[in-house]
């Protein structure tokens, strides 16, 4: 990635001042420190907000960053069902604390202000869509917000034309296909979508969220989006001609990067690179599995994704969530060599990278896409939760990069059994499908890179944000 010193227009006397907030969140987090990295690779100042848990994690990714700074406030430690340690939804028991978690951080809003007061010749601040409270700062010191969330075009413009057009107030059935008329080629469920988007008319708390996040960024500056124009020309398009404000595709933010984070002091290789080493000097092929850290998957789901693995006679890298449970102990005691189990955070982007990986069984969270796009290997879609369903069409039936596991019923959120498993392991590792769409990945995973590199659409967009921001800060003054 060429490292590039941006032009600073003449009547600005200042360096820009880029302050990033990511949501607590590794998933939303990671890619707003990409965006760090880009942003001083063009020798802009950046200052992340973070809390006083989260900070190891952001600095681990800055380290090479000399130009970031972090500063980290007090999470409210007295919210109700959330034990005073847990600063990240990845660590939260239950997924049902989301939304008390999400309400807790409007009471960081006085420390955060307090913070930005003290900052000298703030740019701009990207704060992340769940953070809808940091509008009314950004607007109490005169400066301009964007929003970032992490999803795709594609996401933002089926899900805008499902709520205008209230196409779930009529069917019956969670799985019976319904016409986006805006994009007809493309039909959906309400299994495509979580709560509340699924109800015939949606209502309640987590809708009032929702609306409260969606009036904030309507009312900010730009959206940042973690996206690549050629990948999804046409959804981006339609949502800049028909609604506010502007977003500005800028990724993959995970080619900011060229070498993967260590923690300090170590240098040797985690113990799956080595394994994985093994596997490629044996000319052996590699299926990783993940499902992010927060699906919630049942132990009869286990039992069956442990036999399918098995049963698929495949080599596989399986990364899962910290939790005892025997299933695991007793899957890596049957495969022995031919798999290994990981129980801890691992850098996804290097196992992806790895020569011996030529398949991804992954639940579609989008970072995962990009990551898998950008380092041309296949998904199996799995979808869990959130957006993901949604990812999982993308990947299958737009972009055609990935298959989809078979679930019993045909419904997009059933249960999978070994043998469905095993079937779809093997047509994305040996089958013909497999072939076209590994193929098919490489071409967009080579367009990916090149959106990134200079000249390409993404860095045009990012320099163009950027010139323009300063414009508008030269002029507020």
């Amino acid at each position: 990635m060429a490292s590039l010193q941006l032009p600073v227009n003449s009547t600005v006397t200042h360096r820009p001042h880029f302050v990033l907030f990511p949501f607590m969140s590794k998933g939303h987090t990671i890619p707003l420190l990409h965006l760090a990295q880009l942003l001083t690779n063009r020798g802009i100042t950046v200052t992340v907000f973070t809390t006083k848990a989260n900070r190891p994690f952001n600095a681990q990714f800055l380290d090479r960053c000399p130009d970031a700074s972090i500063i980290d406030l007090p999470f409210p430690n007295d919210v109700e069902g959330i034990a005073k340690d847990i600063e990240s939804t990845d660590k939260l028991p239950s997924m049902s604390l989301f939304r008390p978690f999400v309400t807790a951080t409007k009471l960081m809003q006085p420390d955060f202000e307090q913070a930005l007061e003290n900052l000298s010749h703030v740019t701009c601040i990207v704060s992340d869509g769940f953070l809808s409270w940091t509008l009314a700062s950004a607007k109490k010191f005169g400066i301009p917000r964007l929003s970032f969330y992490g999803m795709n075009n594609y996401v933002g413009a089926l899900t805008r034309e499902v709520v205008s057009n209230r196409l779930f107030s009529g069917p019956e059935s969670d799985d019976e296909l319904i016409t986006v008329p805006r994009f007809p080629w493309i039909k959906v469920t309400r299994n495509d979508f979580d709560e509340p988007f699924k109800q015939r008319d949606p209502t309640g708390p987590y809708m009032d969220f929702i609306t409260e996040t969606v009036i904030a960024s309507a009312n900010s500056y730009g959206l940042i989006t973690n996206s690549f124009y050629e990948l999804e020309p046409l959804f981006l398009d339609v949502l800049n001609c028909e609604s506010k404000p502007k977003a500005w595709c800028v990724g993959p933010l995970c080619l900011a990067v060229t070498e993967s984070p260590r923690p300090p002091m170590v240098d040797r290789k985690p113990e799956w690179i080595q394994w994985l080493d093994q596997k490629l000097a044996k000319g052996c092929s590699v299926l990783y599995v993940a499902f992010g850290s927060q699906a919630e998957i049942s132990s009869k789901q286990l039992e069956e994704i442990s036999k399918g693995l098995e049963e698929s006679l495949v080599n596989f890298l399986w990364v899962v969530r910290k939790c005892e449970m025997s299933v695991y102990d007793e899957l890596q005691e049957r495969v022995g060599e031919r798999g290994m189990i990981v129980r801890e955070w691992v850098d996804q982007l290097e196992i992806l990278k790895h020569e011996s990986i030529k398949g991804f069984v992954s639940h579609c969270g989008w970072n995962s896409v990009l990551e898998s796009i950008c380092s041309e290997v296949p998904i199996l879609a799995w979808p869990m939760m959130a957006e993901q369903p949604l990812n999982a069409r993308m990947v299958v039936e737009e972009i055609k990069i990935g298959l989809r596991v078979e679930t019993c019923d045909g419904s997009v959120k059933g249960f999978v059994t070994s043998e469905g498993l095993k079937k779809m392991v093997k047509e994305l590792m040996e089958g013909d499908k497999g072939k076209e769409v590994r193929k098919k990945v490489k071409e967009i995973g080579e367009a990916a890179k090149e959106a990134m590199t200079e000249g390409g659409s993404s860095w045009r967009t990012l320099n163009e944000l950027i010139d323009e921001l300063q414009a508008v800060r030269s002029n507020s003054k």
